[in-house]
């Protein structure tokens, strides 16, 4: 890894706690780090060293179900000491002056350390501002070292939103600077779907509307929005996970072949398959868990949807008539990401008449817990009779090793190595925002739902008027603790 300068705006906040600061201990850890990398966070407050010292030992050793390792003192002591504060308003043109005589700075003494990344863990309204002094201060420039930036999620709120923004970036980087994070992409599983489907032979000449009789989409959570309740009631979580992260576990598991492996061919026929999906929002359900209204920092009369669930098709050759359910929601019954891509019964299929015997075989990409890529067949149990059981061929990662990745840490590697594989451009998202649009039209109520259910009724129905139902997620497969 090249040597490089990382300046964090926004360190204090949760995002650069709960995310950044893990992946950068796990790098750390790991060996990933050059030595010479200068890494300076910033925030309004003035605090401390000993309070910073705190403040980034509380984000390693709170609890995080995305980081859920013990903390090794030693390794930690040596990342804090990579680290610099530096106070100010990020209004501000004299913080930039500050900001670029600091990195010259330290420079002296790491010359090689003239690469920059910038990341962005601050709210969108500060971008303008923000990247009109890094250029007025030529830290966005690539005359000595590359300069990159990477930026989190919302990328707009509606595809006009979007546009705005990716013109704004446009503006002052070039589109091979602009790292834009959807941490699913990160996700080991996810990743893997492309190696499973196209680096084999077996199940990709099965995955077409010949074989699938349909495919579901699943993201449940059994929490609820935590301390987001000022930015998730302004959003919904058809917009908070439903665009980016659920769009992108139906397009891996759909497109098809790149033929290499690059940016270019990925990401294009990620885009087809958005390009591809239609929308209807007739077959459009949004609910609203029990409580919500009563969580911190959510109006008492919101509206906001906390779930969704929606039924569409892919308009290719490939997939043409196949439908596919997608649903995600907080205070569900369990947690569990996956895709399951359901095959049809063959007229000729033997032991039919048995119980159990018109269970169909479901290919599951489980994105989380219990991380694997299973398929569920029917067995024959042991015995002088003949009967029937579910069982599952499983790949278990746990069983391989108990150390996954965290896709931060995987993002943050690809964005100092310059792979934008796993990152978004503008046009993958202007086309989840096109299809969110237009699925979203007109006025859809947010039904009730109780708390540990699959959500409101009305999405049981409708899977149910196309005579099937949702899949529960299966906790009995790479079940290792």
């Amino acid at each position: 890894m090249d040597p490089f300068a990382l300046i964090i705006f926004g360190i204090t906040g949760n995002l650069s706690a709960i995310k950044l600061l893990p992946a950068l201990y796990d790098l750390e850890e790991h060996g990933l780090l050059p030595e010479e990398v200068t890494i300076i966070g910033t925030a309004r407050d003035a605090i401390s060293r000993e309070d910073f010292a705190k403040l980034f030992d509380n984000a390693l050793h709170q609890e995080n179900r995305h980081h859920q390792h013990p903390i090794n003192p030693e390794v930690a002591k040596k990342l804090l000491s990579r680290i610099s504060y530096m106070h100010g308003d990020l209004t501000d043109p004299k913080f930039y002056s500050k900001l670029k005589t600091e990195l010259d700075q330290k420079q002296n003494s790491c010359p090689s350390c003239r690469n920059r990344i910038f990341y962005l863990a601050t709210y969108p309204n500060l971008y303008q501002t923000i990247f009109s002094n890094l250029r007025a201060t030529k830290l966005n420039n690539q005359d000595e070292g590359w300069s990159r930036l990477m930026i989190e999620k919302p990328i707009g709120h509606d595809l006009a939103s979007a546009k705005e923004l990716d013109k704004l970036l446009n503006q002052y980087f070039n589109e091979d600077q602009i790292y834009r994070l959807d941490h699913y992409l990160g996700k080991e599983t996810l990743q893997n779907i492309l190696t499973f489907r196209f680096g084999n032979c077996i199940f990709e000449p099965l995955i077409n509307k010949e074989f699938v009789d349909h495919i579901q989409v699943t993201a449940a959570e059994d929490f609820g929005i935590g301390s987001r309740g000022g930015y998730y009631d302004e959003t919904g979580h058809l917009k908070d996970v439903g665009q980016n992260h659920l769009l992108q576990m139906l397009a891996f598991s759909t497109m098809e072949n790149p033929n290499e492996f690059s940016n270019v061919a990925i990401t294009q026929k990620r885009i087809d398959i958005l390009n591809a999906l239609k929308a209807d929002p007739k077959k459009l359900v949004l609910g609203q868990y029990d409580g919500y209204r009563s969580e911190l920092h959510v109006k008492s009369n919101s509206q906001t949807n906390t779930f969704f669930a929606f039924r569409t098709e892919i308009s290719n050759d490939r997939f043409r008539g196949v439908p596919i359910y997608v649903r995600g929601g907080k205070k569900m019954k369990q947690t569990a990401t996956e895709i399951s891509i359901v095959f049809k019964n063959r007229p000729n299929r033997l032991h039919l008449n048995l119980p159990s015997g018109e269970e169909p075989n479901v290919l599951i990409y489980r994105i989380q817990p219990n991380e694997a890529i299973v398929l569920k067949v029917l067995s024959k149990m042991p015995g002088l009779n003949t009967a029937l059981e579910p069982s599952y061929m499983q790949f278990c990662y746990k069983h391989l090793s108990s150390d996954i990745f965290d896709p931060y840490l995987r993002l943050f590697y690809d964005a100092v190595s310059g792979d934008q594989t796993f990152f978004n451009d503008a046009e993958e998202i202007e086309s989840e925002w096109s299809f969110i649009d237009r699925l979203s039209t007109g006025n859809h109520t947010a039904m009730p739902y109780k708390p540990g259910s699959w959500g409101p009724k009305e999405a049981d129905k409708l899977i149910k008027a196309d005579g099937r139902e949702w899949l529960e997620p299966s906790m009995a497969f790479c079940n290792i603790r």
